[in-house]
């Protein structure tokens, strides 16, 4: 568990100069002149031969590749930390302090603040890429928050370098859900600003990172097993406060927060090695059971120590699926078992898209690149990252770029990075490119039909020698990534017309999948309620009869993606006491497009022209027109959706009711 002891009792500056000045004289720390922790830590400065007046040795300061290299590693810290040290910068704005994030080596990676403090914050370089550990930089909030893994204050000239006694810095460290420290969020200031709240600030701003690093790590989505919210309090689940906890099949702890080792009495040393039922009286079936039920109703458990705690079960996708099957009450034909993993998530039933899965499940990790194709919307970029996470490289990087997204004259810079200055507008410390961040990982190319002509050529030496030369020169860089790429052109019929080069397209496909389209899958009732689930995951919402009916026969032309934001907009305007989604939930655009297919117009359609009122002929006319238009001009197709004979539809446009749109 984080020990979180501060130095709260300030020695006077007058203390602090004397055991210097002892320290210089002797080598020895008395222990009566400043706090325990503090003095350790200056004798570790000590031992590392650091003076504490006088001129600074060299310390390390990174490369802008070396700076490049560590953001890489380093991306899931960083893409949850800027958001939240943006909060930060804006609750201690205009107070001459700032912001940093440091990886678990000290190196500060990124920063944010005041611009005049940072001015005089890089004099002592204090700036990205530099490195803050304590053997370099003395004792420091950072360095010695590291060392100790404890939040910590250093104030003024508790700095073991007295060139640093103008800040006052508060740093806590920042762990992932196993407990491995992954680097340390801080801030500081001038130490006239020196304010004893801002420990807890910076310690409420790291508890935000890692409560995101769990939920990321063990998304429901991916994760095969149970994730635990607690508090003391009902109300205080879903907040920053509530413990979490992640629980594997069998019962084994994976993963949790400070808060829930807390309230649980763990440690991180023991949480991996521990069983569901050594720190809860509750049984692993109880809690699976509430998992199940999917609501966000909490339950009373006890821990093992006698202590009531309010819990909310959350069972990943995976395990309900696999539950489900295993129910008598519902049961299913023997199939191959499949791995358990995000590919797998995508599996709802459609045989060609479980096709697709099983040949993509194989040749990850594999030096084959993947061309997936499919109209626009059928979930490529979905499809490509849980390839990825499914294969051998699932920790590394998933680098996403749409070639049809960029402007003409930045993908190249984009892609393949440049040096500081390369061209006008361009970084001065310049940037590594997207392929190089997908080093170890994958590289997705989508709509990489539109890529232009010249970057072709590039990217296919690139694909041929392994190695990335960023623009404005430089050293060739080793490369070494998987390759996916995905368009919905007939990239043969773009070879032919010269827009695409043909022995580029030979290197992409390694291995061609067609994802279908939304209207020739079978499994729309299961995505529907795969995606249901994950929207109102504390609610069973199920779709009307006749709604799901006219989905059934829609066309579908924004696929998966018209599907799901459909969905997104009909749950957000459900009331709280509904739970199922009829035609007033529905956005209007679709709501239109679904019309021609309700009971009520087939009626209309079929019925006799001379006995119908001209206000219904007029609609009769109008519904006909959409579902022709909406079904291409094919008449067969109309005749089906309307639920008229295909004659009984020719007789009518003959007779002048409706002209085929297009």
């Amino acid at each position: 568990m984080m020990n979180t002891p501060v130095l709260q009792e300030r020695a006077p500056a007058s203390r602090l100069r004397e055991a210097r000045r002892q320290l210089v004289s002797s080598g020895r720390m008395p222990a009566d002149l400043i706090q325990t922790d503090l003095a350790r830590s200056w004798l570790r400065c000590w031992q590392h031969g650091l003076q504490p007046m006088g001129r600074m040795p060299g310390a390390p300061n990174a490369s802008g590749a070396q700076l490049a290299r560590e953001l890489e590693r380093q991306r899931e810290l960083v893409a949850h930390a800027r958001p939240v040290m943006e909060f930060l910068h804006e609750q201690t704005r205009d107070t001459d302090s700032m912001s940093i994030l440091a990886g678990a080596d000290g190196m500060l990676l990124h920063t944010l603040g005041d611009p005049h403090f940072i001015g005089r914050a890089e004099r002592v370089a204090l700036r990205v890429g530099a490195t803050w550990q304590e053997q370099y930089r003395g004792t420091n909030a950072i360095g010695t928050a590291l060392a100790d893994d404890r939040a910590m204050v250093v104030h003024a000239e508790e700095h073991y370098l007295e060139r640093n006694g103008f800040l006052t810095c508060a740093a806590v460290p920042i762990h992932d859900p196993k407990g491995r420290i992954l680097g340390a969020l801080d801030v500081s200031g001038d130490h006239r600003g020196y304010h004893r709240h801002t420990l807890g600030l910076v310690r409420s701003a790291a508890r935000m990172i890692e409560h995101r690093l769990f939920d990321t790590r063990h998304d429901p989505r991916q994760w095969n097993g149970l994730r635990l919210r607690f508090h003391i309090q009902p109300e205080g689940i879903g907040t920053v406060a509530e413990g979490l906890l992640a629980v594997t099949e069998d019962g084994q702890l994976a993963g949790a927060n400070a808060a829930a080792l807390d309230l649980l009495e763990l440690d991180w040393q023991r949480l991996t090695h521990t069983q569901i039922g050594a720190v809860l009286a509750e049984s692993l079936a109880q809690l699976i059971d509430w998992g199940q039920r999917v609501s966000t109703t909490p339950h009373v458990v006890h821990t093992r120590n006698g202590s009531a705690v309010w819990v909310r079960v959350e069972a990943g996708r995976l395990m309900l699926q696999r539950h489900r099957m295993a129910s008598p009450a519902t049961p299913q034909p023997v199939t191959t078992v499949q791995p358990a993993d995000a590919l797998a998530a995508l599996d709802t039933g459609d045989t060609v898209f479980r096709s697709a899965i099983a040949r993509a499940r194989k040749l990850m990790g594999k030096p084959i690149a993947i061309l997936l194709q499919g109209e626009s919307g059928v979930g490529k970029e979905v499809f490509a990252r849980a390839a990825h996470l499914s294969g051998p490289r699932g920790e590394q990087p998933f680098v996403a770029v749409n070639c049809a997204a960029l402007p003409e004259n930045l993908i190249e810079a984009e892609l393949f990075g440049y040096q500081g200055g390369a061209f006008t507008g361009a970084r001065r410390e310049g940037a590594p490119g997207r392929i190089r961040e997908a080093h170890g990982g994958t590289l997705f190319l989508d709509e990489i039909g539109d890529m232009p002509l010249a970057l072709q050529a590039r990217l296919l030496r690139v694909l041929q020698e392994r190695v990335v030369v960023p623009l404005g020169g430089g050293k060739p860089v080793p490369v070494d990534f998987c390759l996916v790429c995905a368009t919905h052109r007939d990239l043969p019929t773009e070879m032919q017309a010269g827009r695409f080069r043909e022995d580029l397209y030979y290197r992409l496909n390694g291995l061609t999948l067609r994802l279908p389209p939304l209207r020739e899958r079978t499994d729309l009732t299961q995505l529907l309620e795969s995606e249901l689930h994950d929207l109102v995951p504390d609610r069973s919402v199920t779709v009307a009869p006749d709604v799901l009916q006219a989905m059934q026969g829609y066309r579908w032309p924004g696929n998966v993606r018209q599907l799901f934001n459909a969905l997104r907009t009909a749950c957000a305007l459900l009331d709280g006491d509904e739970d199922t989604i009829g035609w007033d939930h529905l956005p209007d655009d679709l709501l239109q497009a679904l019309r021609p297919v309700t009971a009520t117009e087939h009626a209309t359609v079929a019925s006799n022209d001379a006995d119908t009122p001209p206000d219904l002929r007029t609609l009769s006319q109008q519904t006909i027109a959409r579902t022709v238009a909406q079904c291409d001009g094919n008449l067969s197709e109309a005749a089906r959706l309307l639920g008229i004979s295909r004659n009984t539809l020719y007789r009518r446009r003959s007779a002048g009711v409706t002209t085929v749109a297009g």
